[in-house]
């Protein structure tokens, strides 16, 4: 943040003062928050948002265990975004690919794979 406090120092300050708003207890308490903070920091492969948020839902009361847990509800919405995304097409990507022969794919190819 010294780059932002000393280039932008009213973005720094909104910011500080958005986080301030967000992590005090309210209808969540700070320790729930801060375990958000870290799944959602390893969602965002943040290891230094990784590193300070677990240390401040540490502070907050969370137990290793609460931490570990956190991050495994991470791990399950990373790896559930990976089956899901085979369906964007509106059906399965490898039934669309697979029911094809080759000479049908190369012609609805929309990359430059033409000769």
């Amino acid at each position: 943040m010294s780059f932002l406090n000393e280039m932008l120092p009213e973005t720094a300050e909104a910011f500080g003062k958005m986080r301030n708003s967000i992590f005090k207890d309210a209808f969540l308490d700070l320790k729930t928050k801060e375990l958000i903070a870290v799944a959602s920091s390893v969602l965002m492969r943040c290891q230094f948002c990784v590193d300070t948020h677990s240390q401040r839902a540490v502070v907050a009361g969370a137990t290793k265990e609460e931490l570990a847990e956190a991050i495994s509800v991470a791990m399950f919405v990373a790896a559930g975004s990976q089956i899901g995304w085979t369906n964007v097409y509106e059906e399965n990507v490898y039934n669309k690919i697979f029911e094809k022969d080759k000479d049908e794919k190369e012609e609805d190819c929309c990359c430059c794979c033409e000769d």
